[in-house]
Parts: C-alpha cells; sequence; structure tokens
C-alpha cells in the first residue's frame, strides 16, 4: 500500500508570459561513434559498458515503416512526446526538449514543425530539463527534472496554470495521469539516486518512495496539488532501481512500471493502482536493451495492447502485449526510428491516421510516427475501435 502523507498543497500562481524560444543551447561535444548525434550527458540507466544493437539481437520482429519522421533537431535532445486534437480538428503532437528547456510543437498529421513554448528558468512558465509529458482534456503537464516539479499548461494557448512538487521529487522524469470526478490522478516517478554516489540506485529500503501520487484539481480562482501518497517496493524481486517509465490501465486496476536496471534485469513490473507490486515480471526473457517508454491501445469491447520499448542504440524495437493477459503478441521496429526515449498512442482518427497514431522519438532529436493499421496488419492484430 502506499505510504500516507500529510497534505500537501500547492497553490495556483499568477500565469506568466511564456518564452517564445528557449535560450542558445550549449555547443555540441564529440558524435557519438555510432550515431554521429552529439553526445550528450549520460543519464543514470545509460550507463552500460556497450551500447545494445539490434543488429547483434536476437530478436524477432517485423518491419513497419514510419508514416513521418519530422525534421531532425539535435540540439533539443528530444526526449518524450503527446499530443492533442485542437477544436479545428488539426493534431499536435507536443514533445520535450531537455537541452533547450522548451516544448517542441508539431504537426501530429504531418511532422512539420509549428511552434516551441517555455524557456529555460525556474519560474511558472520556465522549464529546466523537462523530461516526461502528458496530456489529458485540455491540459498538459511536463515533468521536469531539474526543477525537481511537474508544471501544468492549459491548451491551446499553453497558458502555465501550476507547478507542483517541487517539496517533494528529487529527481523525476516520468508520469501517467488518469481522470476522476472532479479531479486528476498524477503518478510521478522519481529517480533519486544514492547520497554517495550518482550511478548507483539507493538501498532497496529506501526505494519505498520511487513515486509520488498527487491530486490534482480546479479550485475556485485556480488549480491545487496535493501530495496523497508514497510507494515502491523495497524487496529484492519487487523494487524499481531505475525509474523513469509509468502507465497505467484503470479498467484493470494496473500499473506497469518499467525497471531500467540492465545490471539487475530491464522488464516490466506489475504493480495495483494502489502502488502494490503484485509479483509478476513482463517481459524478462524479451526486453534485451533496456525497456523504455510505453503506451495502451485501449479498444471499445474492454481488449486492447500494451506497446513497450526496447531502447537499442541502431532502430528500437517496440514489443506489444495483450492488454488483459499480457501475453506477448510480437514486436516490431521501424525502418530507422532507434535510442527511443518516450512515446505516445493516439488513438483519435483524422484523415491521415484513421485508427490513430503511434509516436516513438527518435535517437534524441526527432520523433517517429506510425499508422496504426500497418502496426495492426504487420502483426495480425484484430481491429481495435478507441473506447
Amino acid at each position: 500500500m502506499g505510504n500516507p502523507v500529510k497534505p500537501r498543497l500547492v497553490l495556483l500562481a499568477l500565469p506568466l508570459l511564456l518564452a517564445a524560444c528557449g535560450g542558445k543551447p550549449d555547443a555540441p561535444v564529440a558524435a557519438d561513434p555510432v550515431t554521429q548525434a552529439p553526445a550528450r550527458e549520460k543519464e543514470p540507466d545509460e550507463n552500460v559498458e556497450k551500447d545494445p544493437l539490434l543488429s547483434e539481437a536476437k530478436i524477432a520482429h517485423v518491419v513497419v515503416p514510419e508514416a513521418f519522421i519530422t525534421p531532425a533537431t539535435p540540439a533539443e535532445n528530444v526526449d518524450s512526446p503527446a499530443s492533442w486534437r485542437a477544436p479545428d480538428g488539426t493534431r499536435w503532437l507536443i514533445a520535450t526538449a531537455k537541452d533547450t528547456h522548451r516544448l517542441v510543437v508539431y504537426d501530429g498529421s504531418t511532422g512539420k514543425p509549428l511552434r516551441t513554448v517555455s524557456g529555460p528558468g525556474s519560474a511558472l512558465g520556465q522549464m529546466q530539463r523537462p523530461n516526461g509529458i502528458a496530456v489529458i482534456d485540455d491540459l498538459v503537464l511536463v515533468v521536469e527534472r531539474d526543477n525537481r516539479r511537474v508544471q501544468v499548461f492549459q491548451l491551446p494557448d499553453f497558458t502555465p496554470l501550476l507547478a507542483f512538487g517541487a517539496d517533494d521529487l528529487k529527481q523525476p522524469y516520468g508520469l501517467w495521469v488518469r481522470p476522476q470526478k472532479d479531479a486528476y490522478e498524477v503518478i510521478v516517478s522519481d529517480n533519486y539516486m544514492a547520497p554517495q554516489n550518482e550511478d548507483l540506485s539507493p538501498p532497496l529500503a529506501e526505494l519505498d518512495q520511487r513515486f509520488k501520487r498527487y491530486h490534482l484539481q480546479r479550485t475556485e480562482g485556480g488549480w491545487r496539488a496535493t501530495l496523497a501518497s508514497t510507494f515502491g517496493d523495497t524487496s529484492e524481486a519487487g523494487a524499481i532501481r531505475i525509474a523513469e517509465s509509468v502507465f497505467g490501465d484503470a479498467a484493470n486496476d494496473r500499473l506497469l512500471l518499467a525497471e531500467e536496471d540492465v545490471a539487475v534485469g530491464t522488464r516490466l513490473r506489475e504493480y495495483g493502482l494502489d502502488g502494490t507490486y503484485r509479483g509478476r515480471d513482463i517481459g524478462a526473457d524479451l526486453f534485451k536493451a533496456q525497456a523504455e517508454g510505453m503506451a495502451l491501445a485501449q479498444c471499445a469491447d474492454g481488449t486492447g495492447y500494451w506497446i513497450a520499448t526496447d531502447q537499442f542504440k541502431d532502430r528500437s524495437v517496440f514489443h506489444v502485449f495483450d492488454r488483459t493477459t499480457l501475453a506477448y503478441k510480437g514486436a516490431f521496429a521501424g525502418n530507422r526510428t532507434a535510442n527511443t526515449d518516450g512515446v505516445w498512442l493516439d488513438q483519435s482518427a483524422d484523415a491521415r491516421f484513421p485508427q490513430g497514431a503511434f509516436y516513438a522519438v527518435d535517437d534524441d532529436q526527432a520523433v517517429a510516427a506510425f499508422d496504426w493499421r500497418d502496426i495492426a496488419k504487420a502483426l495480425s492484430l484484430p481491429e481495435c475501435r478507441a473506447e
């Protein structure tokens, strides 16, 4: 069960004007020997002796061509995508850019860049190293690692509404949001490391706060967020040593948490929505690189599919599991999409993507789009109309 905490409120601050673009990015350093992209500061989950390559791994998969890949912008260091349907029906694809401390907005049907939002700083409306992102209704929630908080913007104008979590979070990365009556539940992964060595996870007994659960609610005159509980298994079997990706399925009372620690064995762990480890791991014999971003296809009849990333340096593999039973359904890869961190599934229909689009970050510098029809055909998945 989650650990109860004394409620802490974060009240609405006055909206500030957003910067049109970020500050000047740092000069690139030596190129990566595999991809030739600029080398980056290594994250805790990247401390491996040799980058894993799909070309050397024995993973059965089908190839699904990308519908498009956005223009490459290596200076941005793109991490995670999300999407939203504007009032005129336009699909917006919104991605976090860690090195320029902003959001990049594309046309979600073509990949054409539309605008950037925010820039470096700690004031409301500014960001420091945005990582995870989620869109729900007309809200965009962005995790900022270096400001140790989650910031909420309102669409379509990206009006900053609220920043919360700075008193609780130490090194946040990912999040999952679900609606509740007149409110939202926000679960944030907190990848704090050992104080003595930032390359090592803390002792098992200290991992009981790996995830923070917030209650986000509109109030008279603004918004507030309350820290409701923290959770994290502390057993050898269920603990999350390297925490980033988290996603849930409320209909099946299920959270999937990506264990990204290669030394322990990267995989997905199944928790209940209450934060209790259920003793089952998924993909322990499938993930050969590193378990990363996840998405859930939710079909109208209650069936569906989990999609989870295996982050190979040369080409990412996306493993697909049955929504209900978690049985393995197969894997696919794009023609070139590689080194994927975040993913997002948009099941809404438009002329370009009649059954929705799956978005995946491509090597820290672009976002690839896949037509769901192509994925379903390649893996012989039954038709999945959105809930």
